[in-house]
């Protein structure tokens, strides 16, 4: 037996206005994925316990197989994970966005313009010259997201995650350590503004020490991977030792290789992985940035791009069972994420489910699931 997880990050959202009151999954062409779920089963799950902020890290956590309620101790010390970055036991990662600020504090971008890659590295280097020191170091990620790793000492903090502020004043650090952070944002905005990008200086959020995890294979028995552009799904990789694989033209936003991914997955189920995790980040991104066409947009390359030619090489490979659900709501007109159940689908390809519709409204009356319990229903492991 093979096993797929599908991660449409954010999919998940509410009735729009532009859409006739429908959702993105309502209004969007999804022909596979309606005759997945025709064939599978559907249900809500509870990706985030009651009580934790609605973040991918907690969301994907659940869905890896590990209630975060146990493991999590925050999103940035994931984040350092994927970047190889070991932690000593005292100290913990922040995650250091490049963001955009207006004159008026605004938090016009939490994305600082998207800048590349190969730009930002450039940014973190300079700030790391500038602004490290033997207690602080700055360390580069993906487009806007990186990472600090400060003194366990800095951990005393109340930092809001700036994908929470879009549009809205910025709100800035509370805590014993808040003079500590303010001091290193204040400082990086010289630094940052050099290079002429929309980002105008680093926010930091996030933070936490390193979590210790069993590895999957311990957990579920299976040998397993994934890909990811986004450092905190290749950090949950890492800390429970999923083989990360690259593909080529990954990049986290709407232009991301979509094909690559999928054959990606194909090829490591067929080269002898167990399970394979298959996660991409568009819709979340357009939820951010309640971008109604991109996001249902993306909802269909899932649907053509992936989903349809992923169940015609996984009949080719034999049995399979396919989980698929996003790692929390991110919902186009509040540009944030929530803390409501999302739906989730489980299909097996050698027995026939009850049937159901994979909509918001499809699942509504349906009991709710622990999103962590939903990995072991898929192996076959409850």
């Amino acid at each position: 037996m093979k096993y797929v997880v599908c991660i449409p990050d954010g999919c998940a959202d509410e009735p729009l206005e532009a859409l006739g009151g429908r959702t993105p999954l309502e209004a969007a062409e999804l022909p596979t994925l309606t005759a997945l779920a025709a064939r599978g089963e559907v249900g809500r799950a509870a990706v985030i316990p009651e009580g934790m902020p609605p973040g991918s890290d907690v969301g994907n956590m659940s869905i890896f197989g590990y209630d975060p309620a146990r493991f999590h101790t925050g999103r940035a010390p994931i984040e350092a994970a994927a970047m190889g970055l070991l932690l000593r036991h005292d100290q913990i990662a922040y995650r250091c966005n490049l963001v955009t600020i207006g004159d008026d504090n605004t938090m016009v971008d939490f994305a600082g313009g998207h800048p590349s890659t190969e730009e930002a590295i450039e940014v973190i280097a300079a700030l790391q010259a500038e602004l490290g020191n033997d207690e602080i170091s700055f360390h580069p990620g993906v487009q806007y997201r990186h990472i600090l790793v400060v003194p366990g000492t800095w951990a005393d903090a109340d930092c809001v995650p700036p994908h929470d502020l879009s549009d809205k004043q910025a709100v800035w650090p509370t805590g014993a350590a808040a003079g500590r952070l303010q001091e290193v944002m204040d400082a990086s905005r010289a630094v940052v503004r050099r290079f002429g990008l929309k980002a105008n200086q680093v926010w930091l959020w996030g933070q936490g020490p390193q979590p210790i995890m069993p590895s999957f294979a311990e957990a579920y028995g299976l040998r397993a991977s994934l890909c990811s552009a986004v450092d905190l799904v290749r950090g949950l990789g890492a800390l429970t030792g999923i083989a990360v694989v690259p593909v080529e033209g990954a990049t986290g936003w709407y232009d991301t290789n979509y094909e690559g991914k999928r054959d990606t997955a194909l090829a490591r189920l067929a080269g002898g992985d167990d399970l394979f995790i298959l996660h991409v980040e568009a819709t979340d991104e357009a939820g951010h940035a309640g971008n109604v066409a991109e996001k249902v947009r993306a909802l269909e390359n899932w649907d053509r791009r992936i989903l349809g030619p992923l169940v015609e090489g996984l009949d080719a490979l034999g049995p399979w069972r396919l989980l698929l659900l996003p790692d929390h709501a991110t919902p186009l007109a509040l540009k944030t994420h929530t803390s409501d159940p999302v739906p989730w689908l489980l299909v097996d390809s050698t027995t026939a489910g009850p049937g159901g519709i994979y909509t918001e409204s499809g699942v509504a009356e349906l009991p709710v699931t622990a999103g962590h319990e939903l990995m072991a229903m898929l192996t076959g492991r409850l």
